[in-house]
């Protein structure tokens, strides 16, 4: 250390589970359906503390931003794009209101996004962010693939990794319904087993 400079501190992570339903491989031609959020936890110096997952949640179903979809991908949420157009929330208010909900819950600390896989759904939450409310309180790369810590901590190449590969302690024991609330709290709880591991 530099003689004369405080030890550098970094701020806590609150890593925020998120699980997003589409009708398509990727946004823009296809759309963000439905956005589910829970805080899993927050991370600082002394280690990771588990939230309750169902305590501090975030929920919305958004209007399509397109003609175009994929009939497969939806239909694994099983969300009714007719409704949506008329009922759904105006992506730019929703993205805006989630933003907010993050600031919220993680004052005092930075925000992370987590999922399971998170390279899709951080694809539509970033584009969604920066397109609809000009940026992102995660920044551009605050998101932590539960894929890649597993692979990690297991020493596993990470393509050998899926859900039927972890022991069966890390787990959660709820069921994953492609409903984006539901899945994100399930997520939540598999990420906070997975920080609590010490892996092999």
């Amino acid at each position: 250390m530099i003689r004369g400079m405080a030890a550098h501190r970094p701020r806590p992570s609150l890593y925020v589970s998120v699980d997003i339903e589409a009708d398509g491989p990727i946004p823009g031609p296809y759309s963000m359906l439905s956005l589910g959020a829970c805080v899993a936890g927050r991370q600082d110096a002394g280690g990771y503390e588990a939230a309750d997952p169902e305590a501090a949640t975030f929920y919305r179903e958004l209007r399509p931003v397109s003609d175009a979809f994929v009939p497969e991908a939806l239909a694994v949420s099983g969300l009714d794009r007719e409704r949506l157009r008329a009922e759904g929330a105006e992506p730019a208010v929703a993205l805006a209101e989630f933003a907010a909900w993050v600031r919220e819950v993680s004052r005092g600390a930075q925000p992370v996004m987590c999922g399971y896989p998170a390279s899709y759904d951080w694809t539509f939450l970033y584009w969604y962010l920066m397109r609809f409310t000009g940026e992102s309180p995660f920044g551009h790369s605050g998101c932590l693939d539960m894929k890649t810590l597993y692979a990690t901590k297991a020493r596993l190449p990470l393509r050998a990794v899926a859900k039927r590969t972890m022991p069966r302690e890390l787990l959660p024991g709820r069921r994953h319904t492609h409903h984006a609330l539901d899945d994100a709290v399930e997520q939540a709880e598999l990420f906070s087993n997975l920080m609590a591991w010490p892996g092999v």
